[in-house]
Protein backbone atom coordinates (compact mmCIF):
# COMPACT_ATOMS: atom_id res chain seq x y z
CA UNK A 1 0.00 0.00 0.00
CA UNK A 2 3.03 2.19 0.39
CA UNK A 3 4.47 2.87 -2.89
CA UNK A 4 7.84 1.79 -3.21
CA UNK A 5 9.17 5.07 -5.00
CA UNK A 6 8.07 6.97 -1.59
CA UNK A 7 10.80 5.09 0.00
CA UNK A 8 8.98 6.29 3.36
CA UNK A 9 10.02 4.37 6.86
CA UNK A 10 9.68 1.14 7.06
CA UNK A 11 8.32 0.96 11.07
CA UNK A 12 5.47 3.79 9.78
CA UNK A 13 2.80 1.48 11.02
CA UNK A 14 4.82 0.42 14.14
CA UNK A 15 3.52 0.98 17.45
CA UNK A 16 7.53 2.13 18.45
CA UNK A 17 7.69 4.74 15.06
CA UNK A 18 10.61 6.74 16.20
CA UNK A 19 9.02 10.35 17.32
CA UNK A 20 10.64 13.73 16.27
CA UNK A 21 9.81 17.36 16.65
CA UNK A 22 9.14 18.64 12.73
CA UNK A 23 10.59 22.15 14.70
CA UNK A 24 14.01 20.17 15.32
CA UNK A 25 14.35 19.27 11.69
CA UNK A 26 14.23 22.97 10.60
CA UNK A 27 17.24 23.38 12.67
CA UNK A 28 19.03 20.87 11.21
CA UNK A 29 18.36 21.97 8.03
CA UNK A 30 19.50 25.59 9.00
CA UNK A 31 22.77 24.32 9.92
CA UNK A 32 23.22 22.53 6.82
CA UNK A 33 22.46 25.60 4.47
CA UNK A 34 24.83 27.38 6.70
CA UNK A 35 27.65 24.71 5.65
CA UNK A 36 26.71 25.03 2.50
CA UNK A 37 26.59 28.98 1.99
CA UNK A 38 28.54 31.40 3.80
CA UNK A 39 25.72 34.13 2.96
CA UNK A 40 22.87 32.03 5.06
CA UNK A 41 22.54 34.12 8.18
CA UNK A 42 20.32 33.91 11.24
CA UNK A 43 17.86 35.89 13.06
CA UNK A 44 15.22 34.91 16.15
CA UNK A 45 12.93 36.78 18.43
CA UNK A 46 14.34 35.97 21.56
CA UNK A 47 13.49 31.88 21.22
CA UNK A 48 16.22 30.41 19.67
CA UNK A 49 16.15 27.02 21.47
CA UNK A 50 12.33 26.95 21.02
CA UNK A 51 13.04 27.31 17.11
CA UNK A 52 16.19 25.22 17.21
CA UNK A 53 17.72 28.00 16.08
CA UNK A 54 20.51 27.61 18.43
CA UNK A 55 22.09 25.00 16.61
CA UNK A 56 22.77 27.77 14.06
CA UNK A 57 23.74 30.16 16.80
CA UNK A 58 26.29 27.84 18.53
CA UNK A 59 28.52 26.62 15.19
CA UNK A 60 28.10 30.05 12.79
CA UNK A 61 27.65 33.10 16.43
CA UNK A 62 29.09 35.55 14.10
CA UNK A 63 26.23 34.51 11.44
CA UNK A 64 23.51 35.08 14.12
CA UNK A 65 21.42 38.11 15.30
CA UNK A 66 19.65 37.64 18.86
CA UNK A 67 16.68 40.64 17.47
CA UNK A 68 14.96 40.16 21.01
CA UNK A 69 11.11 40.20 21.53
CA UNK A 70 10.87 42.45 18.13
CA UNK A 71 9.37 40.92 15.38
CA UNK A 72 8.41 43.47 13.32
CA UNK A 73 12.24 44.94 13.35
CA UNK A 74 13.46 41.11 12.65
CA UNK A 75 11.71 41.28 9.17
CA UNK A 76 12.23 44.41 8.57
CA UNK A 77 16.35 43.65 9.55
CA UNK A 78 15.91 40.55 7.67
CA UNK A 79 14.54 42.36 4.39
CA UNK A 80 17.66 44.50 4.42
CA UNK A 81 20.35 41.86 4.67
CA UNK A 82 18.68 39.71 1.94
CA UNK A 83 19.18 43.49 -0.41
CA UNK A 84 22.74 43.60 0.29
CA UNK A 85 23.15 39.89 -1.01
CA UNK A 86 22.35 37.25 2.39
CA UNK A 87 19.85 34.79 2.99
CA UNK A 88 18.21 35.63 6.01
CA UNK A 89 16.35 33.03 8.45
CA UNK A 90 14.06 34.45 10.68
CA UNK A 91 12.18 32.67 13.03
CA UNK A 92 9.71 33.04 16.18
CA UNK A 93 6.16 31.36 17.31
CA UNK A 94 4.01 30.93 14.12
CA UNK A 95 1.96 33.36 16.23
CA UNK A 96 4.43 36.19 16.45
CA UNK A 97 5.89 36.06 13.23
CA UNK A 98 4.40 35.81 10.56
CA UNK A 99 1.40 36.40 13.13
CA UNK A 100 2.41 39.85 14.71
CA UNK A 101 4.63 40.98 11.74
CA UNK A 102 2.84 40.42 8.42
CA UNK A 103 2.71 43.67 7.18
CA UNK A 104 6.36 43.78 7.31
CA UNK A 105 6.52 40.88 5.53
CA UNK A 106 4.31 41.64 3.14
CA UNK A 107 6.14 45.25 2.44
CA UNK A 108 9.67 44.66 3.13
CA UNK A 109 9.94 41.13 2.17
CA UNK A 110 7.67 40.32 -0.49
CA UNK A 111 6.86 43.62 -2.10
CA UNK A 112 10.11 44.32 -2.65
CA UNK A 113 11.20 40.31 -3.51
CA UNK A 114 13.54 39.91 -0.87
CA UNK A 115 15.29 36.48 -0.22
CA UNK A 116 14.15 35.46 3.40
CA UNK A 117 12.93 32.51 4.84
CA UNK A 118 10.69 32.62 7.84
CA UNK A 119 10.46 30.21 10.15
CA UNK A 120 7.12 30.11 11.94
CA UNK A 121 7.47 27.31 15.10
CA UNK A 122 4.39 25.90 17.09
CA UNK A 123 2.05 25.92 14.58
CA UNK A 124 -1.59 24.50 15.63
CA UNK A 125 -3.50 23.66 18.17
CA UNK A 126 -1.08 20.49 18.95
CA UNK A 127 1.02 23.65 21.32
CA UNK A 128 -0.92 22.52 23.56
CA UNK A 129 -0.96 24.34 27.46
CA UNK A 130 0.10 27.60 25.44
CA UNK A 131 -3.06 27.65 24.71
CA UNK A 132 -5.34 30.16 22.07
CA UNK A 133 -2.80 33.03 22.18
CA UNK A 134 0.18 31.27 21.27
CA UNK A 135 -1.67 28.55 19.15
CA UNK A 136 -0.98 29.53 15.36
CA UNK A 137 -3.97 28.22 13.43
CA UNK A 138 -4.69 31.35 10.50
CA UNK A 139 -0.58 31.48 9.18
CA UNK A 140 -1.11 29.41 6.02
CA UNK A 141 -4.15 31.48 5.08
CA UNK A 142 -2.31 35.05 5.50
CA UNK A 143 1.01 34.01 4.41
CA UNK A 144 -0.34 32.12 0.80
CA UNK A 145 -2.36 35.17 0.36
CA UNK A 146 0.67 37.68 0.06
CA UNK A 147 2.55 37.91 -3.81
CA UNK A 148 5.76 35.98 -4.32
CA UNK A 149 5.56 34.22 -1.05
CA UNK A 150 6.24 30.14 -0.92
CA UNK A 151 4.71 28.53 1.35
CA UNK A 152 5.90 25.13 2.83
CA UNK A 153 4.25 23.05 5.45
CA UNK A 154 6.62 19.54 6.25
CA UNK A 155 5.09 16.55 7.63
CA UNK A 156 7.85 15.36 9.70
CA UNK A 157 11.35 16.10 10.95
CA UNK A 158 13.00 14.65 7.72
CA UNK A 159 11.09 16.61 5.43
CA UNK A 160 11.56 19.90 7.46
CA UNK A 161 15.44 19.02 7.22
CA UNK A 162 14.74 18.92 3.10
CA UNK A 163 12.62 21.72 2.93
CA UNK A 164 14.72 23.99 4.87
CA UNK A 165 17.88 23.04 2.68
CA UNK A 166 15.87 23.69 -0.79
CA UNK A 167 14.71 26.98 0.45
CA UNK A 168 18.52 28.26 1.29
CA UNK A 169 18.69 27.36 -2.69
CA UNK A 170 15.30 29.70 -3.60
CA UNK A 171 15.16 33.47 -4.55
CA UNK A 172 11.74 33.35 -2.90
CA UNK A 173 10.34 34.64 -0.02
CA UNK A 174 9.77 31.60 1.63
CA UNK A 175 7.45 30.98 4.76
CA UNK A 176 8.26 26.96 6.56
CA UNK A 177 5.26 25.88 9.45
CA UNK A 178 6.61 24.11 11.79
CA UNK A 179 5.12 21.92 15.07
CA UNK A 180 6.27 22.17 18.61
CA UNK A 181 5.64 18.63 19.29
CA UNK A 182 7.13 14.70 18.71
CA UNK A 183 5.52 13.39 15.83
CA UNK A 184 5.82 10.48 13.99
CA UNK A 185 8.69 10.28 11.52
CA UNK A 186 6.80 9.39 7.87
CA UNK A 187 9.82 9.89 5.53
CA UNK A 188 13.44 9.01 5.35
CA UNK A 189 16.39 10.91 4.04
CA UNK A 190 15.92 8.72 0.59
CA UNK A 191 11.83 9.79 0.31
CA UNK A 192 11.92 12.65 -2.92
CA UNK A 193 11.46 15.97 -2.23
CA UNK A 194 11.02 19.62 -4.07
CA UNK A 195 9.95 22.54 -3.63
CA UNK A 196 5.68 22.73 -5.02
CA UNK A 197 5.65 18.74 -5.35
CA UNK A 198 3.06 16.63 -3.90
CA UNK A 199 3.55 12.57 -3.29
CA UNK A 200 1.56 10.08 -3.66
CA UNK A 201 2.39 8.06 0.45
CA UNK A 202 -0.42 5.21 0.30
CA UNK A 203 -2.40 3.93 -2.68
CA UNK A 204 -4.88 0.97 -2.02
CA UNK A 205 -4.61 0.36 -5.80
CA UNK A 206 -1.10 0.26 -6.16
CA UNK A 207 0.37 -1.72 -9.21
CA UNK A 208 -3.06 -0.21 -11.21
CA UNK A 209 -2.26 3.61 -11.10
CA UNK A 210 -5.45 4.25 -13.50
CA UNK A 211 -7.43 2.26 -11.03
CA UNK A 212 -10.92 4.08 -9.51
CA UNK A 213 -10.60 4.79 -6.16
CA UNK A 214 -13.41 5.46 -3.68
CA UNK A 215 -11.72 8.59 -1.97
CA UNK A 216 -8.74 10.33 -2.22
CA UNK A 217 -7.08 12.44 0.98
CA UNK A 218 -4.79 15.47 1.09
CA UNK A 219 -3.17 16.03 3.71
CA UNK A 220 -0.36 18.37 5.05
CA UNK A 221 1.99 19.27 7.66
CA UNK A 222 1.74 17.24 11.37
CA UNK A 223 -1.83 15.50 10.32
CA UNK A 224 -0.69 13.72 7.40
CA UNK A 225 0.29 10.47 9.39
CA UNK A 226 -2.93 10.36 10.97
CA UNK A 227 -4.21 10.74 7.27
CA UNK A 228 -1.97 7.55 6.71
CA UNK A 229 -3.44 5.47 9.80
CA UNK A 230 -7.19 6.48 8.41
CA UNK A 231 -6.20 5.25 4.70
CA UNK A 232 -4.84 2.21 5.84
CA UNK A 233 -7.94 1.36 7.83
CA UNK A 234 -10.05 2.13 4.80
CA UNK A 235 -7.96 -0.39 2.87
CA UNK A 236 -8.12 -2.78 5.10
CA UNK A 237 -12.28 -2.78 5.01
CA UNK A 238 -12.04 -3.33 1.19
CA UNK A 239 -11.80 0.64 0.29
CA UNK A 240 -9.65 1.83 -2.24
CA UNK A 241 -8.31 5.02 -0.89
CA UNK A 242 -5.01 7.74 -1.79
CA UNK A 243 -2.97 9.78 0.06
CA UNK A 244 -1.83 12.95 -1.28
CA UNK A 245 1.77 14.24 1.00
CA UNK A 246 1.15 18.25 -0.19
CA UNK A 247 3.86 19.90 1.63
CA UNK A 248 3.85 23.05 -0.36
CA UNK A 249 0.66 25.08 0.01
CA UNK A 250 2.03 27.53 -2.56
CA UNK A 251 2.50 26.95 -5.58
CA UNK A 252 0.39 24.13 -5.20
CA UNK A 253 0.69 21.15 -6.97
CA UNK A 254 -2.50 21.40 -9.19
CA UNK A 255 -1.61 18.59 -11.30
CA UNK A 256 -1.56 15.84 -8.64
CA UNK A 257 -4.69 17.33 -6.52
CA UNK A 258 -6.52 17.19 -10.16
CA UNK A 259 -5.71 13.79 -9.97
CA UNK A 260 -6.29 12.14 -6.85
CA UNK A 261 -9.31 13.98 -7.40
CA UNK A 262 -10.66 12.34 -11.18
CA UNK A 263 -9.52 9.30 -9.83
CA UNK A 264 -11.37 9.03 -6.53
CA UNK A 265 -14.39 11.57 -7.35
CA UNK A 266 -14.28 12.24 -3.66
CA UNK A 267 -11.68 14.44 -1.46
CA UNK A 268 -10.85 15.11 2.23
CA UNK A 269 -8.34 17.64 3.10
CA UNK A 270 -6.83 17.58 6.31
CA UNK A 271 -4.71 20.13 8.13
CA UNK A 272 -4.12 21.75 11.52
CA UNK A 273 -5.41 25.23 10.39
CA UNK A 274 -8.55 26.97 10.82
CA UNK A 275 -10.60 25.71 7.56
CA UNK A 276 -11.54 29.63 6.09
CA UNK A 277 -8.40 30.41 4.19
CA UNK A 278 -6.08 27.15 4.22
CA UNK A 279 -5.08 24.38 2.80
CA UNK A 280 -8.35 22.74 2.21
CA UNK A 281 -9.44 25.79 0.68
CA UNK A 282 -6.29 26.06 -1.37
CA UNK A 283 -7.41 22.60 -2.28
CA UNK A 284 -10.90 23.39 -3.79
CA UNK A 285 -9.89 26.24 -5.41
CA UNK A 286 -8.23 23.96 -7.84
CA UNK A 287 -10.78 21.62 -7.81
CA UNK A 288 -13.56 24.07 -8.51
CA UNK A 289 -11.19 25.27 -11.58
CA UNK A 290 -10.49 21.48 -12.83
CA UNK A 291 -12.57 18.68 -11.72
CA UNK A 292 -15.33 19.81 -8.98
CA UNK A 293 -16.60 17.02 -7.05
CA UNK A 294 -17.41 16.29 -3.08
CA UNK A 295 -15.05 17.53 -0.67
CA UNK A 296 -15.02 17.33 3.23
CA UNK A 297 -12.58 19.73 5.52
CA UNK A 298 -10.87 18.15 8.45
CA UNK A 299 -9.36 21.48 10.69
CA UNK A 300 -10.69 24.20 12.70
CA UNK A 301 -14.23 25.41 11.80
CA UNK A 302 -13.89 28.68 12.94
CA UNK A 303 -12.87 29.28 16.47
CA UNK A 304 -9.95 30.14 18.61
CA UNK A 305 -7.82 27.86 20.66
CA UNK A 306 -7.24 26.77 23.99
CA UNK A 307 -5.19 25.13 26.49
CA UNK A 308 -5.21 21.63 27.04
CA UNK A 309 -3.18 18.51 26.06
CA UNK A 310 -1.93 18.29 22.52
CA UNK A 311 -4.15 15.40 21.34
CA UNK A 312 -7.18 16.14 23.81
CA UNK A 313 -6.92 19.62 21.67
CA UNK A 314 -6.85 17.76 17.87
CA UNK A 315 -9.72 15.80 19.20
CA UNK A 316 -11.74 18.30 20.48
CA UNK A 317 -11.24 20.41 17.33
CA UNK A 318 -12.12 17.64 14.92
CA UNK A 319 -8.82 16.63 13.79
CA UNK A 320 -8.29 12.93 15.61
CA UNK A 321 -8.37 10.10 13.34
CA UNK A 322 -12.09 9.49 14.12
CA UNK A 323 -13.37 12.69 12.29
CA UNK A 324 -11.12 11.79 9.07
CA UNK A 325 -12.89 8.40 8.77
CA UNK A 326 -16.05 9.95 9.38
CA UNK A 327 -15.29 12.33 6.58
CA UNK A 328 -14.12 9.75 4.61
CA UNK A 329 -17.38 7.74 4.53
CA UNK A 330 -19.13 10.87 4.38
CA UNK A 331 -17.43 12.20 1.12
CA UNK A 332 -17.98 8.56 -1.07
CA UNK A 333 -21.43 8.42 0.14
CA UNK A 334 -22.00 12.15 -1.34
CA UNK A 335 -20.50 10.72 -4.88
CA UNK A 336 -22.92 7.66 -4.85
Amino acid sequence: MIPEEAKLNPKLFDKDVEQVPIRKGFGEGLLAAGEADKRVVGLCADLTESTQMHLFRNKFPERFVEMGVAEQNLAAVASGMAAMGKIPFITSYAMFSPGRNWEQIRTTICYNDRSVKIAGSHAGVSVGPDGGTHQAIEDLAITRVIPRMVVISPCDSIEAKKATMAAAKTTSPTYIRLAREKTPVITTGETPFEIGQAAVFFDSSLGDPTSKLDAGIAATGALVYKALKVAKRLSEEGRKVRVLNISTIKPIDEKAIAALARQSGAVVTVEEHQIAGGFGSAVAEVLAREYPCPIEFIGVHNQFGQSGKPEELLEHYGMGEGRIYEAALKVMKRKS
